[in-house]
């Protein structure tokens, strides 16, 4: 007599990642909607998501508008006009407020104020998109994890850190389940760029960083490197090679052609070549889109194009440790 049995198959889990956002109000909502449209189960958003640029909007005194964009001034007469400006902003990823001519003097010659203001509005927006993921994704049983990146302020940062949410979770420095079997664990920090940002380590530090959070990790075969910096050499890196002694910074250009390098971290690298997680996901490089296998493990970083308001990110499909396959998306 022959006993057949059927082996239970666990159903994949499909996940949607995208990074460098970078303030854009358009790209996020397409980010949150994305749940839906791609019929995904968890969204990841890597970091670099608060915005690079106050714009001041000067009310004259006829009633007028004025906003210095990009070393042009423009005037704005109707409220219509206002409104077209404001949504560009946001989809620029900028951020913007509206003051006298006496207030614009006032803040422009106190550093400490535009940083205050600037920081206020930054947490305003990422507080008003942890609202809409909760108001989007309510009893969808869908989750969404965020991370900050080495453009992103620690003071900025404390708006994705609440106890209130069921469907939206900041999860930097913390190892998290994004379903039953596969864990999480997020490092947002980057090496050294000529920028200057303000989450910016040395290599060896960033080292210790990534140490800190893979103990947590209890099995590696089926977790997920969240690290915002790139693995070094990868494809995912590679960027122009910029002068660091030029303000701003330029390209270094050879026999006409310009120099390319890799870009991302050694030590991201060394970990994923070391504890060989099933999945990394990367950004920080906007113009890297690219997937890459380093040992077992799919690399991927699916670039940034957050100032057109597009969206680019990635779909990928696991399931028991294994990487089922992935998409590049783009919309």
């Amino acid at each position: 007599m022959s006993f057949f049995s059927k082996k239970n198959k666990k159903k994949p889990t499909r996940l949607f990642y995208a990074t460098d956002l970078h303030g854009s109000e358009r790209t996020y909502r397409k980010f949150i909607n994305a749940g839906k449209f791609y019929e995904v189960d968890i969204l990841v958003m890597g970091g670099d998501i608060t915005g690079k640029m106050l714009i001041p909007i000067i009310k004259e005194k006829n009633g007028n508008f004025r906003a210095t964009l990009q070393g042009r001034v423009e005037k704005f007469s109707t409220q219509a006009e206002l409104d077209s400006l404001t949504n560009r902003l946001g989809t620029l990823g900028f951020y913007h407020k509206i003051m006298d001519e006496g207030e614009f003097r006032a803040l422009s010659a106190d550093e400490k104020a535009v940083n205050k203001v600037f920081h206020e509005l930054a947490r305003k927006r990422l507080s008003d998109w942890v609202d809409l993921a909760e108001e989007r994704l309510a009893g969808t049983g869908k989750k969404c994890f965020v991370t900050g990146g080495n453009d992103d302020d620690p003071e900025v940062l404390t708006a994705i850190k609440r106890e209130d949410t069921e469907s939206f979770f900041g999860c930097e420095g913390d190892m998290v389940y994004v379903d039953d079997d596969h864990t999480m664990v997020s490092v947002g920090f980057s090496t050294k760029t000529p920028w200057n940002t303000p989450r910016e380590v040395t290599d060896e530090k960033l080292h210790d960083l990534i140490e800190e959070m893979v103990v947590k990790v209890p099995d590696m075969s089926r977790a997920i490197f969240n690290f915002h910096d790139p693995p070094s050499n990868s494809s995912l890196d590679t960027c122009p090679m910029l002068d660091w002694e030029k303000d701003p910074p330029e390209p270094i250009i050879e026999s006409g052609q310009m120099v390319m390098h890799g870009a991302g971290s050694k030590s991201v690298r060394r970990s994923i070549e070391t504890y060989k997680p099933m999945l990394g996901l990367h950004g920080h490089i906007h113009e890297s889109q690219s997937v890459a296998k380093i040992g077992r493990t799919t690399c991927i970083n699916p670039g940034s194009e957050y100032g057109e308001g597009i969206l680019r990110g990635c779909l990928v499909t696991f399931v028991d440790g294994e990487v089922l396959g992935f998409q590049m998306t783009s919309g």
